[in-house]
């Protein structure tokens, strides 16, 4: 079937049109606004009409303000930046409010509006005695979170004692329990917990310094540039509702002061909201760098040594103390199954996810005490009771949280299994 000039020129024209109403369609005023949400990652968004955070009534502003509806395509951030991939990249919403306006977050793929506001890490400490500067946190206990960088910062320290924890939940939780004097987190939420959940009773204040404070943007495809335009055109109006949002949310800590830390941040963060739950992403979808403040990043590359050093010890024995000498409820682990090609394969993708992190992809480690290649060498026959422990009690004040309620024993068998298969001999 051949097209003569008229009727490819007719094509042509509808093609033309077609493609004119689709950027059309996005600024008309009738066709709802449609945003990417969370809708459980409260103070920045929830599905909850009672609660709903505070991208949602920014989110609700916008849309306000440009004469538009608004709805939300509900997706778990925690998927990091799969998340952006397979909703607004895939044209399911228009955009994203809470990414870090970056230039390196997903490359041209993702452009940005101006900056709402910056959001960054905070010190926690009780109001009648607030701490504003990490010099101040000498001869304390600190929770810090799990691949953080005010774990970066703390955990080499010897003149603190880092109390590593999974969730800025947990930190604020051991500061109340009084199992740590003082906490270093992600500020957003831990000022949402402490307004919501402790009734006000700790002072917040935030922390400048190197990777410890982004700026906040809304996120869009790139072909969404008129979008973006006229969003930015209105956000004048609508930023003069910020500070009272931001108190709402319990996001207004005090002034950030210097860091004053010894090494600067070594570990990039590529967004931040999403991190922060990694206690409960799922091993398929590997946890990103915990507390990065809006999407999270892709699994991060392994950490310097710096960092690896003061991470997870798995298998540095204690002075005196063999595995298994009954000192703990996971002394003696059940007896280690078959390495079979399939638990070895699910144990080395979980590892890879989580574990490599600190550990170094395959476990390929060059810091002798953090390198799993050595298990065998150093316990010999013990050494799956010393695994099985380290993964369930965690250690710590080493930067090795428990990661029991994480993974489920079958998948601590599977990491064992692979971790049997790269044993070294010398």
């Amino acid at each position: 079937m051949r097209f003569n000039v008229l009727q490819m020129a007719v094509a042509v024209s509808a093609l033309i049109l077609s493609a004119c109403a689709g950027v059309s369609s996005t600024l008309a005023q009738d066709v709802p606004l449609r945003l990417c949400a969370d809708p459980t990652d409260l103070p920045f968004s929830s599905d909850d009409p009672a609660k709903p955070g505070l991208y949602i009534e920014i989110g609700d502003a916008i849309g306000k303000a440009l004469g538009r509806p608004v709805t939300h395509v509900w997706y778990r951030t925690y998927f990091g930046k799969r998340a952006v991939r397979v909703t607004m990249l895939d044209k399911q919403c228009d955009a994203t409010i809470g990414l870090p306006a970056s230039e390196d977050f997903m490359g041209p793929r993702v452009i940005f509006s101006k900056p709402l506001f910056n959001l960054g890490y905070a010190i926690v400490a009780p109001k009648e005695a607030p701490i504003a500067s990490v010099e101040a946190l000498k001869g304390k206990r600190v929770a810090v979170q799990f691949e953080t960088e005010p774990q970066n910062i703390v955990g080499p320290r010897d003149d603190i004692e880092a109390v590593t924890v999974l969730s800025p939940d947990e930190g604020l939780k051991a500061l109340a329990d009084g199992r740590a004097d003082a906490a270093f987190l992600w500020a957003p939420t831990a000022g949402w917990l402490d307004k919501s959940e402790y009734g006000g009773r700790f002072a917040v204040t935030a922390v400048d310094g190197p990777h410890l404070a982004y700026p906040a943007a809304i996120g869009y495809a790139k072909t969404s540039k008129d979008l973006r335009d006229a969003v930015d055109a209105v956000l004048p109006e609508v930023s003069k509702a910020f500070p009272a949002l931001l108190a709402k949310y319990g996001l207004a800590p005090e002034a950030p002061t210097a860091a004053a830390a010894d090494k600067p941040a070594v570990i990039e963060k590529a967004a931040v909201v999403v991190a922060q739950k990694t206690a409960e992403a799922t091993p398929a979808a590997a946890p990103a760098a915990p507390s990065a403040p809006a999407l999270a990043a892709e699994p991060a590359p392994s950490a310097p040594a710096a960092v690896q050093t003061a991470s997870a010890e798995i298998g540095e024995k204690d002075p005196g103390k063999p595995a298994g000498d009954g000192t703990g409820e996971f002394d003696i682990a059940p007896k280690a199954p078959a390495a079979t090609p399939e638990r070895v394969a699910e144990g080395k993708e979980v590892f890879n996810g989580t574990c490599a992190h600190c550990h170094g992809p395959n476990a390929e480690q060059s810091v002798k005490k953090i390198d799993l290649r050595r298990l065998t060498l150093r316990y010999g026959d013990g050494a799956h009771n010393m695994f099985w422990k380290t993964v369930h009690e965690g250690r710590p004040t080493k930067g090795m949280p428990t990661w029991k309620g994480v993974f489920t024993d079958e998948q601590f068998t599977g990491i064992f299994a692979f971790l049997s298969t790269i044993q070294s001999t010398e």
